[in-house]
């Protein structure tokens, strides 16, 4: 494996995962939160995901481990696969609180000056939200760096999404830690180191998993990775979407999504 193929997909893992500063820019230099914005990106980044995740990840996780395993016990470990990576997702997200959870749409006006929560309060609610995105991000690096390993031109696109994905998170992270401390400079380095779980996900799976790399282990990877960002979408990027604006505009974001996917696969065949 090439050292520059290496390079690149640790690069744009780095890129992805630091995006949170973003977020956390966009809460800390604006007074208001351009919802209709977010809507539309959430929804196409849920778009590129879902849309690459059964038309391309998928496809390879299959033809992968067909090869390796057979036509029956191939489409068999394909989809136990895919489901496993629903399952971690699912777990790492049932451990974490819902009102510490990342996730949930936050904006810059929801607190202000005359917050009712205490500093201490505020303070514990960016902690917590850090370190839920470090945990939730630690999967993705790895997916998106697998990804970007495989295939340099698929990675773009998913990097992409991910980062469009880690946007809100650096809100979540930076508004409550910004009106705890009065700190622009504290809220945007804990948001943006929030984001490094993604690159060191990236470092420590491969790390682990190098020795035992094959054609049957790549499959189940790339099959997990297709699960995880099926269940990132529904579960995140769509539901938030609809917070931040209205229903129609998550959904034309997430046909655009799907769109500008399509032709970017169809142009590189």
């Amino acid at each position: 494996m090439e050292f520059s193929n290496l390079l690149f997909a640790f690069a744009l893992t780095i890129f992805a995962g630091l995006s949170t500063g973003i977020g956390s820019a966009l809460s800390l230099l604006t007074n208001k939160t351009n919802k209709k914005f977010l809507s539309v990106a959430l929804g196409f980044s849920a778009g590129v995901m879902i849309y690459v995740s059964f038309v391309e990840i998928f496809v390879e996780a299959k033809v992968a481990l067909t090869a390796a395993l057979g036509i029956k016990n191939g489409n068999w470990a394909t989809v136990g696969g895919f489901f496993l990576g629903m399952l971690i997702i699912a777990l790492i997200d049932k451990l974490i609180p819902e009102s510490d959870n990342p996730h949930e749409a936050h904006t810059v006006e929801e607190m202000d000056g005359n917050s009712e929560h205490h500093k201490n309060s505020l303070m514990r609610t960016g902690i917590f939200a850090a370190l839920a995105i470090a945990v939730h991000n630690f999967p993705e690096g790895l997916a998106t760096f697998v990804a970007a390993l495989n295939d340099p031109q698929l990675g773009i696109p998913i990097a992409v999404a991910i980062a469009i994905h880690n946007i809100p998170e650096g809100i979540a992270v930076a508004v409550p830690i910004f009106y705890a401390t009065k700190s622009r400079k504290k809220a945007f380095s804990l948001s943006l180191l929030s984001g490094l779980a993604e690159p060191l996900g990236a470092i420590v799976g491969y790390l682990i998993l190098r020795p035992f790399l094959n054609d049957t282990l790549m499959g189940l990877i790339f099959a997990a990775v297709a699960g995880i960002m099926v269940y990132i979408s529904l579960d995140e990027l769509l539901p938030a979407a609809k917070e931040y604006g209205e229903h129609h505009l998550s959904i034309y974001g997430l046909i655009a999504g799907m769109v500008v996917m399509s032709v970017s696969l169809v142009l590189f065949i």
